[in-house]
């Protein structure tokens, strides 16, 4: 007769237990009389794409998500719009206090670091304009999981539906899109909402937060993979029900948990301990979560780099990705949500608006600026009019 039973009996290490009605395959023989452990191979689970999923199981469990998504909000958010009307620059015009001080709860800064979460986490952000004697305001963030489109019968958008706790009103949109601004990010299947970078990396997110789990519940196994005790005397015969019980109570209370690792197992006659585990060494543990990470940087357009992720970090290296990743991530997120908000706001205003960031106060194009200076302070055929032109003045 053969017994076997997988390590521990109860608690978070134990996530898909197997009982012995399960068919699937069987690993030994069941003889007259007998019972083996029948193992089965549990489907995978994945995180859902949700606003809300991706946000408890990304940004609020998993570091790299969470570092990823603030690095490119913070950083996109930090950078500063220019008014321009007829090619002339404003420099003191309404719209250039309203981004600054959106409402009385948040500041710019505040303001369009939430908006680019709310892209990054959902591919959708909504905005919410407040007016006072025809003018604007306040500009409000709506949360993306509140809202949904209401199409009409040609298939555009004629109103949102919002909805808070048990509250629910509509917002119509007028001709030219006014009464509420929606950004959102390239969607391949879907005319009306926006696709988070997050999902794409919804694999990666998974495995590195069911790898974290598993290390934790590996821990507070005594660090052991999970294995079987066989009973198989040489006499034959059974484990009684209270022989059975008691040595299920005596190994999780005196085997199982981190304070009693390295405890020596006593096994009495006819119990053997055989491994049913992978270790953390033949699992290639530690490169399969960096991998996870990287995908989940790939995702977002940020270096792994400088998300602390192992790798070739020199000094000129970081220096290349950090302008790399405001060139190719933080820029364009930048210069797309400005275009939105001046077509949006020349509605509101009346008036034709042009806002774009203000590249001279980006600190990880400082070298650009430089080497650019330098090539048009040079230039004796230009003229001082020619050269503050050339480099955007």
């Amino acid at each position: 007769m053969k017994l076997s039973f997988r390590l521990p009996w109860r608690g978070p290490a134990e996530s898909s237990p197997v009982s012995a009605n399960t068919v699937s395959d069987t690993k030994g023989a069941v003889g007259a009389g007998g019972l083996s452990l029948i193992a089965s191979e549990a489907p995978a689970h994945w995180t859902g794409r949700s606003y809300g999923a991706l946000a408890r199981e990304g940004f609020m469990r998993n570091p790299v998500a969470h570092r990823t998504v603030r690095l490119v909000a913070e950083a996109a958010a930090a950078i500063p719009w220019l008014a321009y009307e007829d090619g002339r620059e404003l420099t003191d015009h309404p719209v250039l206090a309203l981004i600054a001080r959106p409402n009385p709860r948040m500041g710019g800064p505040d303001f369009l670091e939430a908006l680019y979460g709310h892209l990054l986490l959902s591919g959708n952000a909504y905005v919410e304009p407040l007016a006072l004697g025809g003018r604007p305001a306040e500009l409000h963030l709506l949360r993306p999981d509140r809202v949904s489109v209401v199409t009409g019968a040609d298939g555009w958008p004629e109103a949102y539906d919002y909805r808070a706790d048990t509250g629910r009103r509509r917002i119509a949109v007028g001709r030219d899109g006014e009464g509420l601004l929606h950004l959102k990010l390239f969607h391949p299947l879907d005319d009306q909402t926006g696709f988070p970078p997050l999902a794409a990396a919804q694999v990666a997110l998974d495995l590195h937060n069911a790898s974290g789990r598993w290390n934790k519940a590996l821990l507070d196994n005594s660090a052991r993979p999970s294995g079987a005790l066989v009973y198989q005397p040489k006499e034959g015969g059974n484990l009684s029900a209270d022989q059975y019980e008691r040595l299920k109570q005596e190994l999780d209370e005196g085997y199982s948990g981190p304070m009693r690792a390295g405890r020596p197992l006593l096994l009495e006659g006819g119990l053997d301990w055989k491994s049913m585990g992978l270790s953390p060494k033949d699992m290639d543990f530690v490169e399969a979560r960096n991998g996870a990470a990287r995908d989940i940087a790939l995702a977002f357009g940020v270096p792994p780099m400088l998300l602390g992720i192992p790798g070739d970090n020199t000094y000129a290296n970081y220096q290349e990705a950090n302008r790399a990743f405001y060139r190719l991530t933080v820029l364009p997120l930048v210069t797309r949500t400005a275009a939105r908000f001046s077509a949006f706001l020349s509605g509101l205003y009346l008036r034709p608006l042009n806002l774009v960031p203000d590249l001279d106060q980006v600190a990880g194009l400082s070298a650009e600026r430089d080497a650019l200076w330098a090539r048009v302070g040079a230039a004796d055929f230009l003229s001082e009019e020619e050269k503050r032109e050339a480099v955007g003045y």
